[in-house]
């Protein structure tokens, strides 16, 4: 990964994030993702309205504002015509990491906590870039830290200083002290209405409580769902001894039996099938992402 601009190892900085700002980011332009709100922006929506681009031209209807009107085709048929523009708006994206204990995990070159924080980096530099505003919640075992969205530099970093807070607070002794309830439920208040949001985790654990709560969001918004794996979760290590911990228990096991190693690849693979139904939903998508891809500027968040 010598020339790759991946972030590497169990933490980042603060200056790492920022310093994603000035890498090429992908083109949003082919994005085919609904575009919502009701406030001026630089993105076509499907109203039709006063704006800058040319929709349509049609009979005159009672009502249209008559600085509208088209006056050469008028002049032609004799009959009076309008203008239809379709209006720009924005796209208020929230960009929600997850930085809990469970993301302080990865086998190889870098950490779950570390991807996922590139990650929401890029998705707010890249909302910037695209100018629509941006917010975030970052979600770390102490508490939730929430920012509304704006359309300013000092914004997102003010969001990504609180990234890496979180991130460089991960240790082996640290724990969660709140319920993924609690962080969707925020969630569902902050973005009740035309938002993107962008949820990036493993995803670990019980899936009904985000079934109902990313499908809840989807039902007003725009949901992407990021999720982040790393390739020892999906199949254990060579046949070997092992010793693991979780700061606070330590177990050892043996890796060679083959009933455990498909078990454990089953057990994976199912959880997987069943975050993949759930996103399966006209206003969700769904990406992987894997501690070990590099270069994520080529992709497009948005």
């Amino acid at each position: 990964m010598e020339n790759s601009t991946t972030l590497l190892g169990t933490h980042t900085q603060l200056s790492d994030l920022l310093a994603l700002r000035f890498q090429k980011h992908a083109s949003t332009a082919s994005s085919r993702a609904r575009v919502v709100g009701n406030r001026a922006g630089s993105k076509l929506s499907n109203i039709k309205g006063r704006g800058v681009d040319l929709a349509e031209v049609r009979m005159y209807q009672p009502g249209d504002d008559v600085r509208s009107m088209d006056w050469r085709v008028t002049a032609r048929t004799n009959e009076p015509h309008t203008k239809i523009f379709r209006e720009e708006r924005e796209r208020p994206t929230l960009v929600v990491i997850d930085q809990t204990q469970n993301m302080f995990f990865g086998s190889k070159a870098r950490l779950k906590s570390v991807c996922a924080a590139e990650v929401g980096a890029r998705v707010a530099w890249q909302t910037l870039a695209a100018g629509d505003r941006v917010g975030g919640v970052v979600v770390h075992n102490e508490s939730i830290d929430v920012h509304r969205p704006y359309r300013t530099t000092k914004s997102v970093a003010r969001l990504l200083n609180d990234l890496a807070r979180a991130n460089q607070a991960l240790n082996r002794t640290s724990r969660a002290q709140h319920s993924i309830l609690d962080v969707m439920l925020r969630i569902r208040r902050l973005a009740k209405h035309n938002f993107r949001v962008v949820v990036i985790s493993d995803f670990a654990g019980d899936l009904s409580v985000w079934q109902e709560h990313l499908q809840g969001i989807a039902r007003a918004n725009q949901l992407i769902v990021v999720q982040v794996n790393d390739p020892i979760e999906a199949q254990l290590p060579p046949s070997d001894y092992y010793l693991v911990t979780t700061g606070e228990q330590r177990i050892a096991f043996f890796s060679g039996d083959a009933r455990v190693r498909e078990r454990y690849a089953l057990r994976h693979a199912e959880h997987q099938q069943a975050l993949q139904r759930i996103c399966q939903h006209s206003s969700m998508r769904y990406v992987q992402v894997a501690t070990t891809d590099e270069n994520l500027e080529q992709a497009s968040w948005l």
